[in-house]
């Protein structure tokens, strides 16, 4: 059976979490890749950085609908949630847009697994984890190339 250690990248590209986003921006487009894991000083998954987590700084912020009572204005939306946009949105810092205890691999997670994970989640990148620490990274594409692999010609 195909597992993640087969395919993975081992050795990932990796950021801290007070990456500059420009940084991170650029890494992603220079090694085009989708996502890259975010890691503590002591190599551990804190997060991943993708590039709709940057594309989603550009967005505008849904402005809350409200209603009057007793004239008073009444959000419908919690304040809290778009604190959240607006920190999302200006964030200089990778541990200010990306995703934080992303969904992650061991290295025996088979093939099949690896597959139904990005369809259904829709993930491009899993960082692959050993004993809390980042050992390596799948994408979409290592799963792709396998699978084409094991066509019949």
């Amino acid at each position: 059976m195909i597992t993640a250690q087969d395919i993975m990248t081992g050795n990932p590209i990796s950021l801290s979490p007070e990456t500059e986003i420009q940084e991170a921006a650029r890494l992603l487009l220079e090694k085009n890749i989708n996502g890259i894991p975010v890691v503590n000083n002591r190599n551990e998954l804190v997060g991943i950085i993708c590039q709709s987590d940057l594309v989603a700084m550009q967005r505008k912020i849904p402005l809350p609908s409200v209603f009057t009572l007793l004239d008073s204005l009444v959000p419908f939306s919690s304040s809290s949630r778009i604190e959240k946009e607006i920190k999302k949105i200006a964030a200089t810092r990778v541990e200010e847009a990306m995703t934080r205890d992303p969904l992650w691999v061991s290295r025996d997670t088979g093939l099949e697994d690896l597959a139904e994970i990005m369809v259904r989640k829709k993930f491009h990148t899993l960082p692959v984890v050993e004993d809390g620490k980042l050992i390596g990274v799948v994408g979409k594409g290592d799963v792709l190339k396998t699978l084409m692999k094991q066509e019949p010609a």
